[in-house]
C-alpha cells in the first residue's frame, strides 16, 4: 500500500494552512510527522483521513485518486491523543464498531476483536465500559479497534500525549510490533524528536504548515537539511550562531575558534551559520568538547538526572543539555564547551553546506 500526497494544500477562509506538499508514504515502518504544536501536523492528517477538504492537489491510495472520497469508503482508522470510546459500549463492542458498521459476520467480528484484544491484553477487559479502564487501557481500545479494522491507513495523532511517562514508554515500545505485517500505511504525529528517533522509519519534519524535510528518521536526524529542519529536529532548540571561516578555522563571535575538517574546511572563506544541538554544549572540557564558551545563565533546569542551563552568548541565547547534576547559578557567569565534530553548517540561504 502507498499513500500519495500531490501537491496537496488546504484552506481555512484566506489563510492557507498546508502549504503545497508531495509526499509518498509507505507500507513496512512507521512514518512520522515531526513539528511543534500548529506546525500542522493534525491538519495534514485531517487531509488524508478525508475529514477536511482539499484546497487543491491529490491523494491516491495504491494510485487510487481518494481526494473527493468520504472518510468511510477511504477505509482508514485515526486514534487521537484523546481517549475516543463509545461511553455506553462495552470494551468488545467499541473494539467491533467499525466491523458492525461494514456488515461484517458475526463469527468474523469475534474472531477480530479477540485477535486485537490478545495483541492489546485487553481480552479479561472485554465486558468493561470505558469509565471501568485506566487512560492506558482506554488508548489500547482505540488502537485495537484500529488494528481490527485492518485499514488501509492508519493515523495516530499524538497517541500517547495524554498518557503518564510509564505507560508512554510501554506502547511506544510496542506500536511499531502492533502494526508489523499489516499492510497499512501508519502515519504517527509528534511533537517530541526522541520519540520520532524511538520510532524510526521515515520522517516528515513539519514547520509552519511545510513539510521541511522527509526520509530515513536517522538520516535526517545527522544531517538537516536546512536550518529550520535542524530546528524542528531538536528538544530542547538547537543553538544557532554565525561564524567567520578564515581558511581552515572557524570563528564565533570573535573569540571561539576550532579548526574545521572535511566538507566544512573546503568552503569557500566568508560568513556562514553554524547550528548545535544543547547535548553537545557541556558544563565542562571534555576531549571532544573543547572550544570554550563563556556565558551568563539565565535559566537552570534539573530533569531526572539531565541538567540544563540556558545561557546568553554573544548576541543569542544557547542551551546546555547534559548528564549529571550541576551547580548553575543564575546570572553568573559560566563557561561550556562545545563539541566542534557535531557542528552543521548553513549559508546565507540556510541550506545546508557542510
Amino acid at each position: 500500500m502507498t499513500l500519495d500526497l500531490r501537491n496537496v494544500t488546504k484552506r481555512v477562509g484566506a489563510n492557507l494552512h498546508i502549504k503545497e506538499t508531495s509526499l509518498t508514504l509507505e507500507t513496512g515502518h512507521f512514518n512520522v510527522l515531526l513539528g511543534e504544536t500548529g506546525a500542522g501536523k493534525t491538519s495534514l492528517i485531517k487531509l488524508m483521513a478525508g475529514l477536511d477538504p482539499l484546497a487543491s492537489g491529490q491523494i491516491l491510495m495504491d494510485g487510487e485518486d481518494v481526494s473527493k472520497l468520504s472518510t468511510q469508503k477511504r477505509n482508514i482508522s485515526l486514534v487521537h491523543q484523546f481517549f475516543i470510546n463509545y461511553p455506553h459500549m462495552t470494551v468488545f463492542d467499541n473494539i467491533a464498531s467499525p466491523l458492525k458498521v461494514a456488515g461484517m459476520a458475526k463469527s468474523e467480528i469475534q474472531g477480530r476483536v479477540e485477535e486485537a484484544a490478545d495483541i492489546l491484553q485487553l481480552r479479561p477487559m472485554l465486558l468493561r465500559r470505558p469509565h471501568e479502564l485506566s487512560g492506558g487501557q482506554q488508548q489500547r481500545t482505540a488502537l485495537a479497534r484500529a488494528i481490527a479494522k485492518e485499514s488501509r491507513a492508519v493515523f495516530l495523532d499524538e497517541p500517547l500525549a495524554n498518557l503518564d511517562y510509564k505507560l508512554r514508554e510501554e506502547l511506544r515500545d510496542q506500536l511499531p510490533e502492533l502494526f508489523a505485517g499489516r499492510g497499512a500505511v501508519v502515519v504517527y504525529a509528534t511533537s517530541e524528536p526522541e520519540e520520532a528517533l524511538l520510532l524510526g522509519g521515515m520522517t516528515a519534519l513539519m514547520h509552519d504548515g511545510h513539510v521541511t524535510q522527509f526520509g530515513p528518521t536517522a538520516e535526517i536526524y545527522r544531517k538537516p537539511a536546512n536550518v529550520i529542519s535542524a530546528d524542528v529536529f531538536s528538544d530542547p532548540p538547537i543553538n544557532i550562531g554565525e561564524i567567520s571561516k578564515q581558511g581552515n578555522e572557524a570563528v564565533l563571535n570573535g573569540h571561539a575558534r576550532w579548526p574545521l575538517e572535511g566538507e566544512a574546511a573546503a568552503l569557500p572563506d566568508g560568513s556562514y551559520t553554524v547550528a548545535i544541538r544543547p547535548n553537545r554544549v557541556l558544563p565542562r572540557r571534555t576531549e571532544t568538547a573543547n572550544v570554550r564558551l563563556t556565558g551568563t545563565v539565565l535559566v537552570t533546569e534539573l530533569s531526572g538526572s539531565e541538567s540544563s542551563a540556558h545561557f546568553h552568548f554573544g548576541d543569542r541565547n544557547w542551551v546546555s543539555l547534559s548528564a549529571g547534576v550541576f551547580p548553575f547559578e543564575v546570572g553568573q557567569e559560566q563557561e561550556f564547551f562545545m563539541e566542534p565534530a557535531h557542528c552543521h553548517y548553513f549559508g546565507a540561504d540556510g541550506i545546508r553546506v557542510a
